[in-house]
């Protein structure tokens, strides 16, 4: 492959990644190495239920990286996720059922790899549950992180009604 062809492709790939963020609340980022690459951190409010704030880290490879190992399309599926009320919680409105809502999902790739939040009501154990993970749609992938909110009784019960 010739130098131009690479050069071209690269700054495809990185326009196109460009275009993968949200838009969310930015709150942190830092170098991890001394090869750019950055761990980004973002704040993220659950659209259903306001007085939650969750705080989602994820990796960002850097152009030097990317051209050093000729994966210019895609990021790394690594992400944490953390997550604490911020007043009082109401759950009208929301689901509960078992496979929870989606509530956040970012590209990580060019095609077809995404990190996502979701978020699962366990009344039973009177908690909220986000669970950060990845998504590709050729493999599944292992790499997940979760974080709980405990709910008062009267958040529970106000639920169920």
């Amino acid at each position: 492959m010739s130098m131009k062809l690479k050069w071209a492709l690269a700054g495809l790939a990185l326009a196109g990644l460009a275009a993968c963020g949200d838009g969310n609340d930015s709150v942190g980022e830092f170098s991890n190495d001394l090869m750019g690459n950055e761990i980004m951190v973002q704040a993220l409010r659950d659209p259903a239920i306001p007085n939650v704030v969750c705080h989602f880290a994820y990796f960002d490879r850097s152009v030097l990286d990317r051209l050093r190992q000729g994966n210019w399309f895609e990021n790394p599926s690594n992400s944490a996720v953390s997550c604490e009320r911020i007043g009082p919680i109401d759950l009208s409105g929301v689901e509960t059922r078992r496979s929870g809502d989606e509530i956040f999902s970012q590209r990580q790739s060019l095609f077809f790899k995404n990190v996502a939040l979701r978020r699962i009501v366990d009344l039973e154990n009177s908690t909220l549950i986000y669970v950060s993970h990845s998504r590709e749609i050729v493999e599944g992938s292992a790499k997940i992180d979760m974080s709980t909110i405990a709910l008062t009784p009267e958040e529970v019960a106000a639920a169920r009604r």
